[in-house]
C-alpha cells in the first residue's frame, strides 16, 4: 500500500473513547425523556447554545447547568444537566489505542483535537494516552471549538511546531465521529474518516497511511 497521508489527527470522544451519545441515550431512557433529546438540544443554535459556550469556556459549570436546563425547559422537558455532564467520560477503545501506538512507532506525527468542557487531567490512563500525541488541542483551552475552522488551523500549527515539520492539511488524516466536524476539516484539505464502526474506520485509515493498524 502507498501512503496518502503522513500525519494523523484524532478526535477523542466517539473515536478513541466510546461516544457519550450511548450514555446520553441511557440517561434519557432512565429519566423518561424523548430519545435523542440531548443531541437535539446540542444541535439547536449550535454556535450559541449552552454546550457551545461551555466548550469555549464562556460558561463555568454552574452557568452551563442553569443555561442547559433552561434550554431543555424551553423545549418542554426537565433535564438534570449534571447527569448529562457525568455521561461525557466514555471507556477507552483498546483497538484505537493500539492503532495510535502503531502510528507512533512508524514515526507519524500525531495530534488530538477535542471539543471539551474543561482541560483534560494529565493523570492515570488518560495521561498515558495523551503522552502518545505530539500535540493536544482542546476547545476549553483555545476558546474556539469544532466546527470553527480556526481550531483546525491551530491544531495543524501546534503539530508542526511540536515535530518541527511543515505539514499541510493535505498531509493529514482527521478522524471524528460527527459529520459536522469533518466537513470543515475536509474543506481545508484534510483526508477525513468518519468513525461509526471503529474497525471500518481503522481499515480506512490503514489504507491512507499505507500499513495495517490492526
Amino acid at each position: 500500500m502507498s501512503a496518502e497521508v503522513s500525519a494523523v489527527v484524532f478526535d477523542l470522544g466517539g473515536v478513541i473513547t466510546e461516544s457519550p451519545m450511548v450514555a446520553f441515550a441511557a440517561y434519557e431512557a432512565e429519566a423518561g425523556l424523548p430519545d435523542g433529546l440531548i443531541r437535539r438540544l446540542n444541535s439547536t443554535d449550535p454556535d450559541t447554545n449552552a454546550w457551545a459556550r461551555f466548550e469555549r469556556n464562556e460558561l463555568d459549570v454552574e452557568g452551563f447547568v442553569d443555561t442547559f436546563e433552561a434550554e431543555a425547559l424551553a423545549a418542554g422537558h426537565r433535564v438534570d444537566a449534571r447527569r448529562v455532564l457525568a455521561a461525557l467520560s466514555g471507556e477507552i477503545r483498546p483497538e484505537m489505542v493500539e492503532a495510535v501506538r502503531r502510528l507512533r512507532a512508524a514515526g507519524l506525527p500525531l495530534g488530538m483535537l477535542s471539543n471539551n468542557v474543561a482541560p483534560m487531567e494529565r493523570t492515570g490512563r488518560l495521561a498515558e494516552l495523551l503522552d502518545l500525541f505530539d500535540a493536544v488541542v482542546e476547545s476549553s483551552v483555545e476558546g474556539v471549538r469544532k466546527p470553527e475552522p480556526e481550531i483546525y488551523r491551530r491544531a495543524l500549527a501546534r503539530l508542526n511546531e511540536a515535530v518541527g515539520r511543515d505539514l499541510a492539511f493535505a498531509d493529514c488524516a482527521y478522524l471524528d465521529d460527527l459529520g459536522i466536524n469533518l466537513k470543515p476539516a475536509r474543506a481545508l484539505g484534510m483526508h477525513t474518516v468518519k468513525v461509526t464502526d471503529p474497525a471500518a474506520a481503522l481499515a480506512e485509515l490503514s489504507a491512507l497511511v499505507g500499513f495495517p493498524l490492526t
